[in-house]
Order: structure tokens, then C-alpha cells, then sequence
């Protein structure tokens, strides 16, 4: 169990990395290599933007739920 919640801190903690940093900055970023500098809006930010949070923060409660697992695993072994 240990073994599979370490492989997925890793998936989790890389997945987040490359969503936080296709986020767009005040200067732009890397979503503007992917066309996220191109997108029109009316609430000041795009669909596209908003999926981006949602998945981004998706990731990072399985990225703490995982966190958590792994202390309370070694924790009681």
C-alpha cells in the first residue's frame, strides 16, 4: 500500500507541477504556447482557464489526500 501511494505522490506531485505552470500569469506563460493568450472572454477569464482551475485543484486535494495517506501510513507501521 505504501509502495502505491509513493507512485502516486510522484504522478500527482508532476501533474501539478505542469498544470500550475500552463496557469497564465500576469506576464503570460506557458498556456500561451498552447493558444490560452489568444482567448476572448467576458468574465475575465476563459472556458478554457476555468477547467484549468478546476483540474489544478482537483490535483492538489488528491496530491494532500495522498500527503495524508502516506503520514498516517508510516505512522502506525
Amino acid at each position: 500500500m505504501e509502495i502505491v501511494l509513493q507512485v502516486l505522490l510522484v504522478l500527482t506531485s508532476l501533474i501539478l507541477i505542469m498544470l500550475v505552470l500552463l496557469h497564465k500569469g500576469r506576464g503570460g506563460g506557458l498556456s500561451d504556447m498552447f493558444g490560452g493568450g489568444v482567448s476572448s472572454s467576458l468574465g475575465g477569464s476563459s472556458v478554457a482557464e476555468k477547467n484549468l482551475d478546476r483540474f489544478t485543484v482537483a490535483m492538489g486535494v488528491l496530491w494532500f489526500a495522498t500527503v495524508i495517506g502516506l503520514g498516517l501510513l508510516t505512522a502506525y507501521s
